[in-house]
C-alpha cells in the first residue's frame, strides 16, 4: 500500500496513560494526566514526562523536585480523564475523584493509593523544548498492589489492566490480554 507524507506530527502511539501526582512545600497538590512519558535510563532507573509550562502541575513539580508516576487501571479511566480535562487551580482532583493521596516512603513523593502501580520520582534534570518541558526523574521506589504481580514480582497484565492513549483518535484503549510473544523469542527468526 502506498504511503502519504502528512507532515511532522506527534503520531507515536499507543502511549501509556498515566496520572502524575505532585505536591509542593506549601501544600499545593494536583494530579495531571500525562501520556508523553517513557523510560529513558535503566541504571539508574529514570523516566521522563513532558509538561506544558502553563499547567498547574508545572510549577509544583519545579518547586518540589519530585512527583509520583501512577499507572491507573481500566477502572480509573473516568478519574484519569477528569484529571486531564480540569485544572487543579479550580478543583481538588483528589476529592472530586474520591482518590486517596499517600506519601511515598523514600523521597516523600505524593502517590495515588487506588493506582495499582506508583513510582516515586526525584527530578534530576529538566529541558525546555518549546511547548513542553521535559522533566527527567530518577525512580527512587516502586509501589505495587500485590494482586497484580506474580511470585517473581512480574506484572500480570490481565490483572493490571493498563490503559493506552491514542492521541490523534483522542481515545483510551484497554484490553491488553493478547500476548504476541516474549522478549528474545524471535531472535533467530530471520536468519
Amino acid at each position: 500500500m502506498a504511503k502519504s507524507n502528512i507532515g511532522a506530527r506527534t503520531d507515536l502511539f499507543p502511549l501509556p496513560a498515566t496520572m502524575v501526582s505532585c505536591e509542593d512545600d506549601i501544600g499545593r497538590r494536583n494530579i495531571i494526566t500525562i501520556s508523553w512519558t517513557g523510560i529513558c535510563c535503566s541504571e539508574p532507573p529514570m523516566l521522563s514526562i513532558a509538561v506544558r509550562k502553563g499547567r498547574y502541575s508545572y510549577d509544583i513539580i519545579r518547586r518540589s523536585g519530585m512527583f509520583g508516576m501512577n499507572i491507573p487501571n481500566e477502572d480509573l479511566t473516568a478519574a484519569m480523564d477528569f484529571c486531564g480535562n480540569n485544572s487543579g487551580r479550580d478543583i481538588d482532583k483528589f476529592g472530586a475523584c474520591d482518590l486517596t493521596p499517600t506519601k511515598g516512603e523514600v523521597v516523600g513523593a505524593l502517590l495515588i493509593k487506588e493506582c495499582p502501580v506508583s513510582l516515586e520520582c526525584l527530578v534530576k534534570h529538566f529541558i525546555e523544548l518549546g511547548s513542553h518541558t521535559i522533566f527527567i526523574a530518577e525512580i527512587k521506589s516502586t509501589h505495587i498492589d500485590e494482586d497484580v504481580v506474580d511470585s517473581n514480582r512480574r506484572y500480570i497484565v490481565e490483572k493490571l489492566k493498563p490503559i493506552a492513549y491514542i492521541p490523534k483518535a483522542r481515545e483510551y484503549r484497554g484490553g491488553f490480554n493478547k500476548r504476541l510473544g516474549k522478549y528474545g523469542q524471535f531472535k533467530n527468526y530471520f536468519k
